[in-house]
Formats: structure tokens, C-alpha cells, sequence
């Protein structure tokens, strides 16, 4: 009973981090993994995905019904984003990703370091280019980060933000409502991979998922209202957050 509470807990502390910046698997899929020891990789992942895409989806509908974004540009995006997930949760049971976890603090590092080195990144929504030009950029992003997503996942939201911001210019607020919409994509393909495999856990993936969606609804309130300098902020603590968690996993542990 000690380990539903805390993990219904962590699901509701990362849906309010998911809301914001994305990064709430940071939360978690670490206390799935310290609650039930015994049970398969793959079973955790699904169980966390069943809560984590209904906190996305919901912060994704707030997100756009505030903020004008340009779906169009972004509808190419969401179909890549759920082809790389897809194929990402197939490699999960096949592939050994311990090359990657040692590889992802050195990434994260370079990413949090070049955010902080430019003071005025992600403050001002300026996108850029032609809504072809973004479009394909923004299906390039999908694919590649819907495919990290599938097959390992920390983070998976907080790199969608940096790289809509840095690679199309959005401010950071535009870019957690992107990140919202592909992460619900990506979300939501590796769940029902997981699931036709049975690896979730849908009676305790129920409560989890409410949970999130309490945590969603206050994250998403307090992004809209503080804005990019708030997003960003977080964004920051959360990414410093995962250097720490990742490099423990992939050096010392």
C-alpha cells in the first residue's frame, strides 16, 4: 500500500514538471522502478506511459487554447513523432541501451550549458523560415525525439522545448505547447505498443493517470500565467536535475 501512495504521489509532482517543460518521467519512472523491483522494464515503461499521456493530452488542450500556434506547421510533426515512438518501444525488450545512458548526462550537459550561455534564448517567439521550412524541421524533431521517447524517454519532453526553441525559434512557452502536442503523440503510440505486448499495468496505471492529470492542471495554470521567463526557469532546474539522475545511472550505479 506504502509504494501505491508514493508512486500516485510521484505521478502527480511529474505531471505538474510534464505540464511545464516536460521531464516528468525524471519523476516517475525512477519511483515505478524503487516500488516494484521485481517487475520488467517494459512493464514500468507502459504503466508510466498510461499515466503520462493523459496529463500530456490534457496540458496540450489548455496549451493551445490559449496560446495561437500554427497547427499546420506542426501536423507533420505528430505523425513522425508517432512512427519514431513506435518503433523506439519495439527495440525496448531488444536492444541494449546502456550506450545511451552513458551518453545522455554528456548530452543533457552540452544542452543545459548552451542554454545558459544565451541569456535571451527561448524569451521571444520569433519562428523561423516558411510554414514548409518549419513543417519539415518540425517532422525531423518528431522523429527523432518520438524515437528516443519509445525506447528510453527521460527527458523526452524537455528535448522537444530546447530544440523548438533553438531550432525554430519559439520562445519557450510556444515551445512547451509544441512539446505537449508531440509528447501526447509519442505518449500515446508506445502505450498501445506496450500494451498489445501486455506490459502495462492498467488497474494501477488508472490511478497514476489521475494523479497526473491533477499535477497537469496546476502546471499548465502556472505556465500560462508566469510565461517564458517561468518556463525557462524550470526548464533549467529540471535538465540540472537529469544530468544528476542520468549520470548516477549510466556511472555510478
Amino acid at each position: 500500500m506504502f509504494e501505491l501512495i508514493a508512486v500516485v504521489a510521484a505521478s502527480g509532482l511529474a505531471g505538474f514538471i510534464d505540464a511545464v517543460v516536460g521531464g516528468g518521467g525524471l519523476v516517475l519512472v525512477p519511483a515505478l522502478f524503487s516500488a516494484y523491483p521485481g517487475a520488467a522494464p517494459a512493464t514500468l515503461f507502459g504503466t508510466n506511459k498510461a499515466a503520462a499521456v493523459w496529463g500530456t493530452a490534457w496540458s496540450c488542450v489548455q496549451y493551445f487554447k490559449r496560446i495561437e500556434m500554427s497547427v499546420r506547421s506542426l501536423l507533420p510533426a505528430v505523425f513522425t513523432a508517432v512512427l519514431g515512438s513506435w518503433l523506439g518501444a519495439g527495440l525496448v525488450t531488444r536492444v541494449d541501451g546502456s550506450s545511451l545512458r552513458r551518453a545522455l548526462p554528456l548530452i543533457l550537459l552540452s544542452l543545459l550549458a548552451y542554454t545558459l550561455a544565451r541569456k535571451d534564448l527561448g524569451r521571444h517567439h520569433a519562428p523561423r523560415g516558411s510554414v514548409r521550412a518549419q513543417s519539415a524541421l518540425a517532422a525531423a524533431i518528431g522523429l527523432l525525439i518520438g524515437g528516443y521517447d519509445g525506447f528510453f524517454g527521460p527527458g523526452t519532453g524537455s528535448f522537444f522545448v530546447f530544440l523548438f526553441v533553438r531550432v525554430l525559434g519559439y520562445d519557450f512557452l510556444h515551445a512547451s505547447a509544441a512539446a505537449k502536442l508531440l509528447n501526447t503523440a509519442t505518449n500515446a503510440s508506445a502505450l498501445v505498443r506496450f500494451s498489445l505486448a501486455g506490459h502495462v499495468w492498467w488497474e494501477i496505471g488508472l490511478m497514476l493517470a489521475l494523479a497526473n492529470l491533477a499535477g497537469s492542471l496546476l502546471g499548465t495554470r502556472m505556465a500560462l500565467k508566469h510565461g517564458s521567463g517561468f518556463v525557462r526557469t524550470l526548464f533549467v532546474g529540471v535538465v540540472t536535475a537529469l544530468i544528476l539522475k542520468t549520470g548516477y545511472d549510466g556511472y555510478l550505479r
